[in-house]
């Protein structure tokens, strides 16, 4: 696999980990009764960019060993 791809799959794990974070945050906050801050992380999760750079690795890869 490309350098370059494999540095986009690498961002996407990071990034699907930090939404991830930012789920269990939402979760806390709603058990609790706080939903405005749970509002708030549950949209952060969402804006965060794994799905981009999941994208970009799938550009690189086809770049490297698609057909020609």
């Amino acid at each position: 696999m490309s350098k370059k791809a494999a540095e986009h799959h690498r961002k996407a794990s990071e990034h699907h980990s930090h939404a991830a974070r930012h789920h269990e945050e939402a979760a806390k906050h709603h058990d609790s009764g706080h939903h405005e801050k749970a509002a708030h992380h549950a949209h952060t999760a969402g804006a965060i960019h794994a799905i981009d750079h999941a994208e970009e690795a799938r550009k690189a890869h086809t770049e490297e060993y698609g057909k020609k």
